[in-house]
């Protein structure tokens, strides 16, 4: 199996020094590359620049992404190629910068022109947070024919939010399993496919399941 995984965090940049990021290590993805790869697939393992999990990567293919712009191009870079399966772990920030507002008097903003790094001793900002483009949403019109597994961590509610979330990701996005966990799951993973759900208690668990979905898309999920 040709297989690609992605893992880690993205980051939006607010200047050339700062920037806006989550705690995503990385950990994940790269051990189900590990995993991927032991088994005799063929792994390419696009990771997060900020992932903090210090574990060996063990996949043929190792490429180092920074924003979502920079995910996305290198996800999308791939679509000319045959790949069997894509596992979409990574963390990809939902927000990136807009405008930036530094207070002229009290009470009173005006916009601020992109620099290099934005002064602090302007006094009080405000920036604007703009949604950013959701990769997985355009991994379908790239790789028609791919298994496509999303992941979906749910920090709020409870399991059946989670799980609810993860069946809506496959129908918003075409996407044929999602892998759901987090608090709002709880121990464990949550394969979760439109016709249903299995539980897996370990991570290990999980990858086994993962490795032995048919290649390419089913068509009785068309």
């Amino acid at each position: 199996m040709n297989c690609i995984v992605t893992a880690g965090p993205t980051y939006e940049p607010l200047d050339d020094v700062r920037r806006l990021t989550n705690f995503s290590t990385g950990r994940l993805g790269t051990e189900l590359a590990n995993f991927l790869t032991a088994r005799g697939h063929k792994v390419t393992l696009l990771i997060g620049e900020s992932a903090t999990y210090a574990g060996e990567r063990r996949a043929q293919s190792v490429k180092v992404f920074f924003t979502t712009a920079d995910l996305r191009a290198k996800l999308k870079s791939f679509s000319s190629k045959k790949v069997d399966a894509i596992f979409h772990a990574a963390a990809v920030s939902d927000f990136g910068f807009g405008k930036i507002f530094a207070e002229t008097k009290p009470g009173e903003f005006v916009a601020l022109k992109t620099s290099r790094k934005i002064s602090t001793r302007a006094g009080e900002m405000l920036v604007e947070l703009v949604p950013t483009p959701k990769i997985i949403a355009e991994l379908r019109g790239w790789f028609p024919k791919t298994r496509i597994v999303g992941w979906k961590f749910e920090a709020n509610g409870k399991r059946a939010d989670a799980l609810r979330a993860a069946r809506k990701q496959i129908g918003d996005c075409a996407t044929d399993f999602c892998v759901a966990n987090g608090p709002a799951y709880g121990k464990g993973f949550s394969l979760v496919s439109a016709g249903g759900q299995k539980h897996f208690a370990s991570a290990e668990k999980l990858f086994a399941a993962l490795e032995k979905l048919p290649k390419g898309r089913m068509k009785n999920e068309e």
